[in-house]
């Protein structure tokens, strides 16, 4: 899949911001990706007053992923609540990549990214395949 329309993820991504449970931080941010079927997914996220438990957007999006049937993610953007792209934390760039294609992209605050670029040496599926 080489069309991908950022507006529309990036769209995608601040509808699914306005469903944010964040009474806590007030800091709402959405995420979306295209799945390798051409569907377009989102998730938000979801604070805990045990800040520990707090879920990020990507988490829901991930958990959205499975519960639609599956696949692998090609594209993903992040927004917070002004509409700004934003960077997924180290924690979310290792769940990205576990249910990336190769050479996914990122919408990222310096431009359009792969996975890859963004979590170099990453440790994944492949890694433990070796192991067994």
């Amino acid at each position: 899949m080489t069309d991908i329309d950022w507006d529309e993820l990036r769209a995608a991504a601040a509808e699914a911001m306005q469903n944010a449970y964040v009474p806590y931080s007030r800091y709402k941010v959405g995420a979306a990706a295209l799945v390798s079927d051409g569907r377009v997914i989102r998730g938000c996220n979801v604070e805990n007053a045990s800040y520990g438990l707090t879920l990020c957007a990507e988490c829901g999006l991930v958990s959205e992923l499975h519960m639609s049937g599956g696949g692998q993610l090609v594209a993903f953007a992040c927004v917070n609540s002004d509409g700004e792209i934003i960077m997924p934390c180290g924690r979310c760039r290792q769940l990205l990549f576990e249910h990336a294609v190769p050479g996914m992209l990122l919408w990222t605050v310096s431009g359009i990214r792969t996975i890859e670029e963004v979590l170099p040496d990453a440790f994944g599926p492949r890694d433990l395949e070796t192991a067994r």
